[in-house]
């Protein structure tokens, strides 16, 4: 079965018209210069202004333009299968701490929304995690009991309430889910009021250490500041933190449709593989469904229109599609323990912030990392700095995954370079990308609808590994480090920092 699909575009997009800033054009000063205009960007900055700091917000592109923009919007404390493994691995004393950060973050944004009567689609509902195989059924046994343990309130099923064939069931009691850009609009609304400033198409390209710390712009502009946060999804600074070597970027798809079955409520996540995640969403009027789930490395997964085909044949059979309304995909990060880093950058460096590694949890997480973030910065002591902070290092399972996790990049450097190309770049129809040889090297190149050639050198500008092109997106993503660049090799997401080299092409139509 396949399905037609317009260019993807996230469903929160559409009925949320965000206001657009400027351009830095000239060197300032601040108290506090944020990088990155998602969740913990805006949040971070709005707690920063409420403090009386005065606070620049810098985004590369678009604000809400990134990962946050392309979530499915579980508020909640509840990812995936957890808490047992944090158990065995940094004690219940932690895990707990897990629980209890995720959750006051829960709390924090239902607060925001009850004060200031925001309309921004926010609904208490249980989120579940479900199992379909015996496997996976001993693991979410044991997530259960690792619930139990730390006072998580939940309830253990055998079923959930629509047409699935489930082992076994854990929902975690009172959750959320939102629209996250009509409640982002109102903290970055409260931001600017305060007086923060806002550049947007600003893009931070390192960061000259001291006291007073500088954040230098591509365009060579200057942020001076005494403190810097990092919310840039991937850190733009790495600061000898080798963020590089304990990150691995991973994507996941997510449609919108309308359903043919009535929808029971709450918000589901199988854990076996490949995913599937379901919510739904005022859209309207009308209840929308937002499915999600076909993860994989960034560059490793088979051609992407096959994620969005096979997320569309699951609610198809399970929900039924009266109507196909839109489909986006996301990035996220994850660290070799699976808990994000937030808090300075290294030990030695006091005055820059770095908060990443969020698996695809961003809304509770982004969150939290900005309530952390604003307490080291105003002096404060906070709970769960020492759970988060990005200078640790467990030897069990950290240093296990830091090999595997580096092998990985490793055989993706050389299995780039060993493969054999044989396809010319003239070959290509209209729409369609695909590595090609271009004067006897490897390229990448993308023909248009007009019928141009856009050819790009397919070594990534970070580390040297081979991109491979995504063709949902029509990007050229690496599956070493999750660099994305656009069909003209513009960097769309980092650590890379500058744009693939470009072979000048005739127009062939």
């Amino acid at each position: 079965m396949t399905f037609e699909w317009e260019h993807p575009e996230p469903i929160w997009r559409v009925d949320t018209d965000l206001p657009s800033f400027p351009t830095l054009e000239e060197d300032i000063e601040c108290d506090v210069a944020i990088i990155g205009g998602g969740i913990t960007g805006i949040t971070t900055a709005y707690l920063l202004a409420e403090a009386d700091l005065d606070v620049v917000l810098l985004e590369g592109s678009k604000l809400l333009n990134g990962t946050t923009g392309h979530t499915t919007a579980k508020v909640t404390a509840q990812h995936d299968l957890i808490f047992d493994e944090l158990i065995q691995h940094f004690g219940e004393e932690k895990a707990q701490a897990y629980y209890r950060s995720n959750q006051e973050a829960v709390q924090f944004i239902k607060r925001i929304v009850d004060e200031n009567k925001l309309e921004c689609n926010f609904e208490t509902e249980d989120a579940c995690v479900y199992s379909t195989t015996d496997k996976y059924a001993k693991k979410l046994q044991k997530e259960y009991e690792a619930y139990q343990k730390l006072g998580i309130p939940c309830e253990y099923a055998d079923t959930i309430p629509y047409d699935s064939t489930v082992k076994n069931a854990l929902y975690m009691k009172d959750q959320a889910q939102f629209h996250p850009l009509k409640y982002l609009l109102h903290l970055l609304n409260r931001f600017t009021e305060a007086g923060g400033r806002v550049y947007e198409q600003t893009v931070a390209s390192d960061v000259e250490k001291g006291k007073v710390a500088t954040v230098r712009t591509r365009d060579n502009k200057a942020i001076t500041c005494n403190h810097v946060v990092a919310a840039s999804h991937f850190p733009f600074y790495d600061g000898m933190g080798f963020y590089f070597s304990r990150l691995h970027a991973e994507r996941s798809y997510a449609i919108a449709i309308k359903p043919e079955k009535e929808f029971p409520g709450g918000m589901y996540l199988s854990v076996d593989q490949p995913t599937r995640s379901v919510r739904s969403l005022d859209f309207n009027g009308e209840t929308v469904l937002i499915v999600g789930g076909e993860s994989h490395r960034t560059g490793e997964g088979t051609d992407t229109t096959f994620h969005y085909n096979a997320l569309a044949e699951y609610a198809a059979e399970t929900f039924g599609i009266k109507e196909k309304l839109y489909q986006w995909s996301a990035q996220d990060l994850f660290t070799i323990d699976k808990v994000p880093y937030i808090g300075k950058i290294t030990r030695n460096k006091e005055n820059i912030y770095v908060a990443t590694g969020y698996k695809k949890w961003g809304m509770t997480t982004g969150t939290l990392a900005a309530q952390l973030l604003t307490d080291l910065i105003t002096n404060k002591d906070n709970p769960y700095a020492a759970l988060y902070t990005p200078s640790r290092f467990q030897a069990d399972p950290s240093l296990k995954h830091f090999i595997s996790s580096n092998f990985n990049v490793a055989a993706h450097l050389m299995e780039g370079k060993l493969e054999l190309v044989g396809t010319r770049p003239e070959a290509l129809k209209k729409g369609e990308g695909a590595i090609v040889q271009m004067n006897s090297k490897r390229a990448g190149a993308y023909k248009d609808e007009d019928g141009k050639l856009h050819v790009v050198d397919t070594t990534c500008t970070h580390m040297g590994c081979e991109v491979e092109w995504n063709s949902a997106e029509h990007s050229w993503d690496c599956p070493c480090h999750g660099s994305r660049f656009d069909i003209d090799g513009n960097v769309m997401e980092g650590p890379a920092d500058k744009p693939l080299q470009t072979f000048p092409m005739e127009d062939k139509a």
